[in-house]
């Protein structure tokens, strides 16, 4: 009996170590392919001495505490509506549903959204869009917030990993970018140190 039980710990120690193994180099690849996006000259959002002075992004350490999965109602009866952006223009969006979750023994609720331009392209009829603003904002993160991509949940729960958050373009180039600014209902009063930080060399 005591060997059955061993063995039972075990596996399920091992089980945890895999797991969290996947998760970090789901991470870790996240990281990549947005350095690589960065790097390459007809996706990056760089312009002159920030594209060819860039190496890769600084993120906060990989942090699991901040991959957490939420419970995820989704929105009856939504209603489109227009969502400012950077340039003061606006972009159609629809409220899709509402993810809540437990962090640091708080419970917060984020607002999740559909681009309704973006969902007629091939590919993305799933996406979904969170933008969030936190207490990192204006100090190691972009003021503006930050944006999170997801994908329609099979089932109440959605994952949310703050480390695979990023700064949107305008971040980067005001110039050439229209961005979503986050609404007033993400803001989080709270730090997450989590995903990609920002220095101000890459703005002028």
């Amino acid at each position: 009996m005591k060997y059955f039980s061993l063995v039972l710990l075990m596996v399920s120690v091992f089980g945890f170590s895999q797991s969290t193994k996947k998760q970090i180099s789901d991470i870790r690849k996240f990281q990549s392919d947005l350095n690589a996006e960065y790097q390459n000259p007809k996706e990056t959002p760089l312009r002159g001495d920030n594209f060819t002075n860039f190496e890769d992004h600084p993120f906060f350490p990989i942090d699991l505490k901040y991959r957490i999965k939420a419970k995820f109602k989704r929105t009856e009866s939504a209603v489109p509506f227009d969502l400012p952006t950077s340039s003061g223009k606006t972009q159609p969006y629809m409220e899709y549903g509402k993810a809540t979750f437990q962090l640091d023994g708080k419970i917060y609720t984020l607002s999740i959204y559909q681009s309704l331009n973006l969902i007629k392209k091939p590919g993305f009829e799933d996406y979904l869009f969170l933008p969030f603003r936190d207490e990192t904002n204006g100090k190691e993160t972009y003021g503006g917030g930050k944006y999170m991509d997801l994908r329609i949940p099979k089932t109440d729960e959605i994952l949310l990993d703050f480390n695979q958050s990023y700064q949107p373009f305008c971040a980067y180039n005001a110039y050439d970018y229209n961005c979503p600014i986050v609404p007033e209902e993400n803001f989080l009063p709270l730090r997450i140190e989590a995903g990609v930080q920002y220095h101000d060399v890459y703005h002028h």
